[in-house]
């Protein structure tokens, strides 16, 4: 299935149902009197997140989407049928934002969320509810109102607890392979990942969490080069980020800064996020030389990088574990959040004499 993360659609909600003009006309009844029914209410347009996508793929072949338009009222005081809802089906993580493309209308971060974007048209009145001791015969009724019409952009920013990046290359398809069940195309060339890559990583059956492996940066993506930056929204709501570095390149420092810099170029707070940096490729190194770019590593960024091989897997244990113990925080973290929030809320008084 072909991944797509961003597309424009175009969404309309139904327009209301005209009120019907009617007399009651039947054989020994002289006055009768008015009887239009109401028209009906036309479809609203929501948008709700579900399980079982992970990709924006159906909005590739269709744009456009229209509620149905509320039926008409008729005479005997018929009532115009409701029309039809429509809902769009998008993946958990999926944002809406406006025409402009950064006005963000909603996120929908959580399987479930549901929101209407536009609203059905209210139907019209027919002649019977304008009827009153004055006006006994009113021979007008009201049109439907009109629908509402936007467009909007849908974004797609994948829920990963933990983010892998580095520069193409660095070994982060085969590490995301050995690490979960995952099976990401990994070859010899630059640039094999051309869409990011989820995978479930099982340390235990209580310890689980999902790692994101995104296409790898160059030096002046962040102004479009390579694949650019496009594709770092989909770590942006990662507790971490697992910074892979070849260790087999002649500067591994150089290679460190320059994904950093395009880091801290895009922004959204993604330099500010725990960095687990490691070494990778080791299976190809000497002690002394794995010792010496360790060093290099750890006076430039002023920690001391993992090493680890996604070929061996030696390593790649201990990285996880780390990780996994900063995903546990960031949910401990989230759920006293929530705790704090459901105690803050007014509890409803109730009925008191």
């Amino acid at each position: 299935m072909k991944f797509l993360d961003q597309c424009k659609i175009y969404v309309r909600s139904g327009s209301g149902g005209g009120g019907a003009v009617s007399f009651r006309r039947e054989k020994f009844i002289e006055y009768g009197g008015p009887d239009g029914g109401d028209g009906g209410k036309g479809g609203d347009v929501w948008i709700e997140a579900v399980d079982g996508l992970n990709t924006l793929i159906d909005y590739r072949y269709q744009q456009h989407f229209r509620a149905e338009t509320g039926g008409h009222g008729m005479g005997k005081n018929r009532h115009g049928a409701n029309g039809a809802d429509v809902v769009l089906k998008v993946p958990v993580g999926t944002q809406v934002l406006d025409e402009d493309k950064e006005t963000l209308i909603a996120d929908l971060d959580h399987l479930g969320a549901r929101m209407r974007l536009c609203k059905g048209g209210n139907g019209g009145f027919g002649n019977t509810y304008f009827k009153g001791p004055i006006n006994q015969a009113p021979r007008h009724a009201n049109p439907g109102q009109e629908g509402e019409e936007r467009a909007i952009w849908l974004r797609l920013k994948l829920i990963a607890d933990v983010g892998l990046v580095g520069l193409p290359n660095a070994g982060k398809s085969t590490f995301l392979a050995a690490a979960s069940a995952a099976k990401p195309k990994i070859a010899d060339y630059p640039f094999t990942t051309l869409a990011p890559n989820l995978g479930v990583v099982d340390l235990s059956p209580s310890e689980r969490f999902v790692i994101a492996d995104i296409p790898g940066l160059i030096e002046g993506a962040s102004e479009g080069a390579g694949l650019g930056t496009r594709f770092l929204g989909h770590v942006e709501r990662s507790a971490s980020l697992i910074h892979l570095v070849d260790g087999t390149q002649d500067d591994v420092v150089g290679a460190w800064r320059t994904v950093r810099h395009e880091l801290d170029a895009y922004g959204e707070g993604l330099a500010d996020k725990t960095e687990f940096l490691a070494l990778n490729k080791i299976d190809a190194l000497d002690a002394e030389t794995r010792a010496a770019k360790a060093a290099e590593l750890e006076a430039a960024c002023g920690k001391r990088p993992f090493l680890v091989s996604g070929v061996s897997g030696e390593g790649v244990t201990e990285l996880l574990r780390a990780a996994y113990a900063e995903v546990r925080l960031r949910r401990a973290e989230a759920v006293e959040d929530e705790d704090e929030d459901e105690d803050a809320a007014p509890e409803s008084g109730g009925w008191t004499p």
